[in-house]
Order: C-alpha cells, then structure tokens, then sequence
C-alpha cells in the first residue's frame, strides 16, 4: 500500500471521528451515563464486549485520537482492576505501536534526508540508549504519549523495544487510571485523578531509569575492571602518553586545574606537527612560494629571473624555523606550567599503572587515576617490491634526508595525490626539482569538489608538476644505474627513473609498544572510544591522530579539552566532544580551505542545499596584488542563510575561512557576514561579497516592482 493510500485513509477515519462527533461518546460524562447500558451488555457478551473494546482502544490509540484516558477508566468499571489492566496495557501498547509504525513508513525518511545532519547525534543517542530515554517517558504521564509513539517512529529505535519498553514503562500509569475507574462514580474530572502529589510520585519514578542507568555504568565499570587491582592512593592524577598537540594540551590543562600531571614523550616535544609536519611544511612552501614570485616578477611589473639559491640554505632555513618555534613546546616551558615532563617509553600495565623505559636504561612505575594516550601517527609505507632497496622518504624522513643533500633531487616521484602529496609536489617542484606526482584515484583531493580537485591539478601542472591520476604504483625495479618505479594505468604500465621517491599516501595511528593489546583496548585504525573519547576503561582516554576522525593539529587540540576534563573530572560530569563545525586548509598555492559539507558530501547524504558562489577575480585587493583567481562557495539551506559549508580557494584562504568556521559555530547566517563592516581593500571583502551574492539572488523581487511604482508615482 502507497504512502498516498495510508495517508488518505488515515485522514478520512480522522475525519470520520470529528465529522460524526464520536467524541461525544468518549467523554467522562458520556461515559458515566452510558455505564449501566453497558455492564449490561458485558453480562450478555463478556468475550464480545471484551474484544470491541479491546479492538476500540487500539483503534483510538493508533490514530492519535483523544479519548483514551476516559477508555481506561471505562475499562476499570466495566471488567475490574486485573482484567482492565490486562486489556489496556496490550490495546494501549499494539495501538501506540501501531502509531510508531505509521510515522516512521510515512515520515522517517523525509525526516532524515531532509535533517539526517542535524539528527546524527541524536539518532546516535536512540541507537544506544533508545531504551532507557523511552522508559523514563512511559513513566511520566506529563508527556503526551501520543507525541512519544509519533516522534520516536522518526529516530531509529527497534520496533521490539518501543513495543516491550513501552508495555513496561506504561503499566504503572495503566494501574492508576484502570484502579480509578473501579471508582467511576466518584471521579469528577480527570484532573482529580492526578493529583500534584502523583504526579510528583511519577516524576520521581521517571528518574528512576536515570539512576539505573547510573548503577549500571558502575556495575559494567566493576565488570571492566574485574581482575586488575585498583591502587589505593595514586602517584599522579593524570599521565599523559606522548608530547604532540593533543598531548601538550591535555597536559597544559590539567596542570592549570592544579592535577598532578605527567607527560611521557619518547622521541621529540612537539610531536609530528613540530618536528616533521606543519612547521617545516610550511616553511618551504614560503620559500618555494618566494621563489616563484621571483619568476613571476612581470606580473608586478619587476623583471623576471630565475631564482639563484643553495638547496642546503633552503633547508637549514627550515629547521632554523623548528629551532625558533621549539620553545613553545619544550620540556623548560611545561616544567614551568607545572608539568612533569618524562623522557622514555610508556607501557600501560595496567588500568592504572604506567611503566616508564628512560633512555639511560631505568625503569620507572607511577600508579595514576587516569591515562590520555596521545601517541599520534605516522606516514603509511606502501607495501611493494623493491622498495626497501629502493630507498624512500616520508613526510617524516624527508627533512633531515634532504637538509644532507647539496642540491634538490633532479627527479622526484611523489607518491599520493591528497594535501601532503600536493604540497610538497608543488613547493619541490618549484624549487626546481622535477616532480612527478602518481595518485590511484581518478583525480588529486578527491575529498574536495571536482571543481576544487580541477583547479588543483592546474595550479600544480602550471608549476611543471607531472600528474599521474588514474595510476597505481606497482613495483621498484633498478635498471642499470637508474632507479625505476612502475606504475600501472587502464593503458598499461609505464616506467619512470627518480633520484628520490617520497611517499605520501597516507598516516596510520601509533597503535603498537604501548600495552593496548594486554589490557584488551580495542584498536584498528585508531584506538576504539566513545563519543566521551573513553576506551573500555573509563579513566583511559584517547586524544588527537590516535583517536580520530581526523588527522589535523587543531582537532587534536580540540579533543584535548575534552579527554583531560573527562579523564579528570568524568566520575562527576562528562562532556561529549563536539564535532560539528571542524576546518581545513590545504596550503598549496591557491590555497583550498573547508569548513562543513562540500557539494560532492551534500549529494551523497541527500541534503538539500543552495550554492552561493563570489569570484576572486573580481575582488578589488586581488586584483592589486596579481592574484585574481579562486572562489568562495558556500553551501546554504534552500531560501535561508544558514551556512551549511564554504570551500574557499585562494590566496590566503585558510585565513578567510576564520569568519564562516565562527559564524558556523555560533549559529551567524550570511545577513549577519554582510552586515559586518570589512576594511577595504582587504581579502577578508571576498566574504562579505559572497554574502552580498546570495542576499541579491534572495531578494524580493515583488518588493522592488513596488518600489519603482511609489517612485514612478512620487515623480508624478
């Protein structure tokens, strides 16, 4: 049967009921009336009478129809407390059940396709803990339970558990109104029924699932537990397993809240951002990008010249930089914030208990309340032949093998077309190096729009990149002299001779040497935690690369907060992280910056959505500074300014994208970006037009029409 169908033949019983006032009969007063012609009838045909009614209250229920408060007391009058009882709470759960269904065949999908985003943390929620949310409802007469069988059929409970939970969670209700009608005669109204002090009783018996759920957290937290022997005093409040962004930070706040915290980095502060990622990264893209400008020089109206540098300079360059941001993360400056910084390797013995291997070869025990494991990752190898003999470097490697170099490597193959793949293969390249970049799928920064990923290949094709999409990289083969690495397309395969190869496809979390596998924490691809970043032991949480989603430094920082303050404060209050509004740049030049959903991520989850587009080009301050090129797109709810996502690409887009990721997060829509004041002539304007393009394309046309008659009229 079609939706249509339902919907139609739902509508005319709707109808039916107030058309032909069958309400009337639903009323206590009728009811009270009526109540002697029918215990007469029940005398005559108990089993029919029994059916009829049971059938009539499935009926009113299922349709939402009002009248089954009164039923339930007729109920208690006509068949007794046991018998009413036993008839309500199986008509009033089929009925409510059959509601459920009825919404989540005509409603559930639109529902979620149209608000699936909005709804993820819910939907969560239900999934998990449906049960016990519904439980607590059923007890509480003060919600509708029509609106409960109604909403809940749009959120993805089982339709066994609505069924059972809701027979339980209904019966004491059920025992009061039936109990109540043995006594029809003397009830007035069905306020007398539930007096202040009941419905007090109720609401006290509705938390009552809420601190079941809190005892059995303790007992599964006892189960957990079950076989390890928790210390009686503890060394530290907190240790926290690794120096790297999410583990500085996590250290850093728990040491303002006065915790006694330790930090455990085995290799360097700072971590991979520091020493191997962000920092060094960049530091060559600038110099790469000077030397580019140097080329470019005409643009400006300077002569073109073709840069004149030592490689080795370069590079030192890059690891002065290091030097210089160092002090940031360094053991002296956490010491002073009151951090103990240990250098050695951890192992978590167990639940409470971390070992400590220092570099001099002692070890060392501290018992501890909680654990952050904020071990990080490391880049992903390809598993192919010959690569070993080979040689290769990483994104990790790739700094202290190259600053050894005297010059940059002739032929450099780079493997991995995602944003650390780009950005090298870009900046090496335009420090003269000839790169060849291979990428297995069809186009580079596949996350990103294809518009996004198009621009992308030009910019680095421009720079003299040589792309290879659409190629798997296949074997390492030495012919003759030369290094060679094969790749395999749909045309083929093809050989091509390197001086280095630098793999970039990818970073795997630091899952090994650390414990996890004795104490039976689960890990995959990052360590398994809940929405509170919580393992399997509470008081052991995850943070940062580790943990995931994402492999960006400042959501390792964001889930810092919450894996110290849950780790430090959770016995009392816990906070689930929270994700929804999470940015990124790619620094390849143009920049590409992301906050929210791209169009390509709105197709494939079915939401619908606007674009708003505003052309760099015509931006006043690119114009001055040669660098007219790019776009903002945002992503908007159809006819309002709600900002779904924005993709940035241009110079200094990464800077751009702070005002959307703010507006995001505090809930700001377009008319509120273009009612902001921009200095001019500035690149933060670009926004601002943007906001302008989509007010112009909202604007009331039927308005204007107006307006130029009353000024048509005003001129005579």
């Amino acid at each position: 049967m079609s939706k249509k169908i339902i919907f139609l033949l739902i509508g005319l019983l709707i109808a039916a009921f107030f058309l032909f006032d069958i309400q009337q009969y639903l009323t206590l007063s009728s009811i009270k009336e009526s109540l002697t012609s029918f215990e007469a009838w029940r005398s005559q045909n108990p089993l029919l009478t029994g059916f009829v009614f049971f059938a009539g209250y499935i009926v009113i229920t299922a349709l939402s129809l009002p009248g089954a408060a009164v039923m339930t007391l007729a109920a208690g009058a006509l068949f007794g407390l046991w018998w009413g009882v036993l008839i309500v709470s199986f008509a009033s759960t089929i009925g409510a059940t059959l509601a459920f269904l009825v919404s989540r065949f005509l409603l559930k999908d639109w529902v979620q396709q149209r608000y699936g985003n909005r709804l993820h943390a819910i939907n969560n929620g239900i999934e998990k803990e449906g049960g016990f949310y519904l439980f607590t409802l059923r007890l509480v007469p003060i919600f509708p339970f029509f609106i409960i069988n109604l909403v809940l059929g749009l959120t993805p409970i089982k339709t066994w558990t609505f069924y059972w939970v809701s027979q339980i969670g209904m019966l004491a209700g059920t025992l009061v109104y039936v109990n109540a009608g043995t006594q029809l005669a003397q009830i007035e109204s069905l306020g007398s029924i539930m007096s202040f002090n009941l419905l007090a009783s109720f609401a006290l018996l509705g938390i009552f699932p809420l601190i079941a759920k809190k005892i059995l957290d303790v007992v599964k937290a006892k189960r957990v537990y079950q076989g390890w022997t928790k210390p009686k005093q503890f060394d530290r409040n907190m240790v926290v397993i690794g120096a790297g962004a999410a583990g500085l930070v996590s250290s850093y706040i728990g040491a303002t809240v006065k915790a006694k915290v330790t930090l455990v980095e085995a290799h360097k502060m700072g971590g991979d951002c520091l020493n191997y990622g962000c920092v060094p990264s960049k530091a060559i893209i600038r110099s790469a990008k000077l030397a580019q400008h140097m080329r470019d020089g005409v643009k400006y109206g300077l002569n073109s010249t073709q840069p004149e540098f030592s490689f080795k300079a370069v590079m030192q360059r890059v690891h002065d930089i290091i030097k210089q941001v160092e002090p940031h993360d360094s053991v002296e400056r956490y010491t002073q914030l009151g951090v103990e910084v240990l250098e050695g390797y951890a192992t978590i013995i167990d639940p409470w208990t971390v070992e400590i291997k220092h570099a001099d070869g002692q070890t060392q025990m501290l018992t501890t309340r909680s654990i952050v494991i904020a071990t990080g990752a490391e880049p992903v190898v390809p598993d192919l032949p010959g690569i070993e003999e080979a040689g290769y470097v990483t994104s990790d490697t790739v700094w202290q093998k190259f600053a050894e170099l005297d010059a940059i490597p002739k032929r450099l193959v780079v493997l991995g077309g995602g944003p650390i793949g780009c950005e090298l293969s870009q900046a090496f390249a335009r420090l003269g190096a000839k790169v060849t970049q291979v990428e297995r799928g069809e186009r580079l920064m596949s996350r990103e729009d294809k518009e996004v990923s198009e621009l992308a290949e030009a910019a680095l094709a421009d720079n003299g990149v040589h792309i290879l999409t659409g190629h798997e990289a296949v074997r390492f083969e030495q012919a003759g002299d030369e290094k060679v690495i094969v790749v395999k397309s749909a045309a083929g395969e093809q050989c091509i001779a390197f001086d280095e190869v630098l793999c970039a496809i990818g970073r795997k979390s630091r899952l090994q040497g650390y414990g996890l596998e004795n104490l039976g924490i689960e890990s995959e691809r990052t360590i398994k935690s809940n929405a509170f970043l919580q393992t399997r032991f509470p008081n052991i949480l995850t943070a940062g690369d580790v943990a995931g989603p994402y492999q960006f430094t400042h959501t390792a920082a964001h889930q810092a907060w919450y894996a110290s303050v849950n780790a430090l404060f959770g016995q009392y209050k816990k906070f689930k992280v929270d994700y929804r509004v999470i940015p990124w740049t790619t620094f390849i030049d143009p920049e590409v910056a992301r906050v929210g959903i791209n169009e390509q991520e709105a197709f494939e989850q079915n939401i619908d959505y606007e674009v708003t587009r505003y052309g760099i080009d015509d931006l006043d301050r690119a114009i001055a500074d040669s660098a007219a090129y790019g776009f903002v797109k945002v992503l908007t709810v159809p006819g309002k300014d709600k900002i779904l996502g924005v993709t940035i690409v241009s110079e200094h887009a990464g800077e751009l994208l702070a005002e959307f990721v703010l507006a995001m997060k505090h809930g700001l829509g377009l008319n509120k970006i273009l009612g902001t004041i921009h200095t001019y002539p500035t690149w933060a304007e670009a926004n601002k037009y943007a906001a302008g393009e989509w007010k112009r394309a909202h604007a009331p046309k039927w308005a204007f029409k107006l307006l130029e008659r009353f000024f048509n009229w005003q001129r005579g």
